[in-house]
């Protein structure tokens, strides 16, 4: 589907898990969910968030794969493991700094989100984007997009590591890139967190 992206909005998830039971019906997963579905913080809140694979523009799991059995397409999407040369020793799950990849132990070979490979090839929608019913999830052009609150960011920092993806990210419109660096969340004492922009975090980048 030219033109379209696929874009994640944490604040809109409502935590239905129709993303989950929709992507076990992508021919390419047998069955299995490929969404990473978390609460957010189960001792202050009940929010939910649903993540797809960002689709890194240099992906760590297939840099770190020892059978080169990662390969991104021509697309930008990352696709899940190629079965005949898996060797099933999980570096790619991991190396990621997303926490992504899969192993399935039954098969031997890791598996994750392919944006629904199977339907984009072919012009259809991603399954989950599809049933999204609060467009946490959503495969849609960029002007449709423009009319939110939030902004979309491909851009991730893991400590000093700036990551670029496929995929985008709705955050607010002050901010240019997402930290995830976990000294952010690291407190320094019984009542203060430390603070992302006192250690100079990208967070506002």
């Amino acid at each position: 589907m030219f033109g379209y992206e696929f874009y994640v909005d944490p604040s809109r998830c409502i935590g239905c898990q129709s993303c989950m039971k929709a992507c076990e019906e992508c021919e390419t997963h047998r069955g299995k969910s490929m969404i990473n579905f978390d609460f957010i913080d189960r001792r202050e809140t009940i929010g939910t968030a649903a993540y797809v694979c960002w689709h890194c523009d240099d992906p760590t799991c297939a840099e770190v794969c020892p059978a080169d059995a990662i390969k991104k397409g021509e697309d930008g999407v990352v696709h899940s493991s190629l079965k005949p040369r898996c060797i099933a020793c999980w570096n790619c799950v991991l190396a990621c700094p997303f926490g992504i990849p899969k192993e399935v132990p039954e098969y031997e070979q890791m598996m994750k989100c392919d944006m629904c490979y199977d339907r984009t090839s072919t012009g259809k929608r991603p399954m989950c984007a599809t049933v999204c019913p609060s467009q946490a999830l959503a495969y849609v052009r960029p002007e449709e997009i423009a009319s939110r609150r939030e902004k979309p960011s491909n851009t991730f920092y893991f400590g000093e590591q700036r990551v670029t993806t496929k995929v985008f990210m709705m955050v607010p419109p002050e901010q240019n890139s997402v930290s995830i660096d976990v000294m952010d969340y690291i407190w320094e004492g019984e009542d203060e967190p430390v603070s992302p922009t006192e250690r100079g975090s990208p967070l506002a980048g």
